[in-house]
């Protein structure tokens, strides 16, 4: 663990370094790095640990930076899932759009987390379940290695949902848990596809297996937002990429407008990258990293911590609360 911590901390600390000199000229003030999640500890519904890998002293060595590190423990700590953290970026983002309707913002990673923004009130962000990381490590499996995702969708379009596989697979505690909850890739493993194929008592073909590993993301997902009252979903992540589970995610919504946070100018493939960029900027300035309702902490707090650099130190806390973000066009 020492040494895996050492070298992804290294490999980031290359890739912050040559970012800098690609996209900023040379020089920047602050550096955020997530880390490499390894575990995300969840018992009963309720997350009690978390841990990402990434020793921030290597990328404070390669940049001469400030590093903010560690984003999830303290939320954690207080009481809150440590995810999803996407909640705070989409709020800002979502509430600048003025809509009198609920909208949404659902992000297809490896694993599927939404948030829900009225026009006024509480916020609800919350993990559905897995989006594309069971029909990866399926992919993987079937073709030893040679493939490490469907590409386009092709394998699951070409075949048909077993639904008493689909059954078998929404029997899933986690789906029934109230948000605000979270889960990880320690729960949707090709472990629990097995298990689903053992109960399910006939064989499944390959490509209706994808099928139906689909299906399972636009099925939990949509469930997630019925009853929200939403208008309009923008989605984001390397799902999005995926037209098979895009229109099986579209025919489960229904009416229910879905876009993708290309409209709001945040790149599908780079939005968690701005939200790092967001959450940083805010630990640095000594304001709350996630807001009301969004992971179900006691109350928000700053997050993570600072690894100085060369002398510079963040700026006394401000109250100032952000209320709306514009991504540049």
């Amino acid at each position: 663990m020492a040494e895996l911590d050492v070298l992804v901390g290294r490999a980031s600390g290359l890739a912050a370094r040559s970012a800098i000199d690609e996209f900023a000229g040379g020089s920047a003030d602050l550096v955020v790095s997530h880390g490499q999640t390894v575990f995300h500890w969840v018992t009963d519904g309720r997350a009690r640990g978390t841990l990402q890998l990434g020793q921030p002293a290597e990328i404070v060595e390669a940049t001469g930076l400030p590093v903010v590190s560690d984003l999830r423990a303290r939320d954690i700590a207080a009481g809150g899932q440590g995810a999803p953290l996407a909640g705070t970026l989409d709020v800002l983002l979502l509430r600048g759009l003025g809509l009198d309707t609920p909208v949404a913002a659902l992000n297809l990673g490896g694993i599927a987390n939404v948030t829900v923004v009225p026009p006024v009130g509480t916020p609800l962000a919350f993990d559905t379940g897995p989006a594309s990381c069971l029909v990866d490590a399926t992919v993987t499996r079937l073709t030893d290695g040679r493939q490490t995702y469907d590409i386009d969708g092709r394998r699951a379009a070409a075949g048909r949902v077993d639904e008493p596989l689909l059954r078998v697979l929404l029997d899933e505690p986690f789906f029934a848990l109230p948000p605000p909850r979270s889960t990880g890739r320690e729960l949707f493993t090709t472990d629990f596809v097995d298990r689903a194929l053992s109960r399910v008592g006939h064989p499944v073909a390959e490509d209706d297996l994808l099928a139906t590993l689909t299906e399972l993301t636009a099925v939990t997902v949509a469930d997630s937002l019925v009853g929200q009252g939403v208008s309009r979903v923008y989605a984001s992540g390397g799902g999005v990429h995926n037209p098979t589970m895009r229109a099986a995610l579209q025919r489960r919504l229904g009416p229910v407008e879905l876009r993708t946070s290309d409209d709001l100018g945040l790149p599908v493939d780079a939005k968690e990258a701005y939200l790092m960029a967001l959450v940083g900027y805010l630990t640095w300035h000594g304001v709350p990293g996630v807001l009301p309702g969004t992971t179900g902490a006691r109350e928000p707090h700053v997050l993570g911590r600072v690894s100085p650099a060369g002398g510079r130190v963040p700026p006394p806390p401000t109250d100032v609360r952000p209320r709306r973000l514009v991504v540049g066009r």
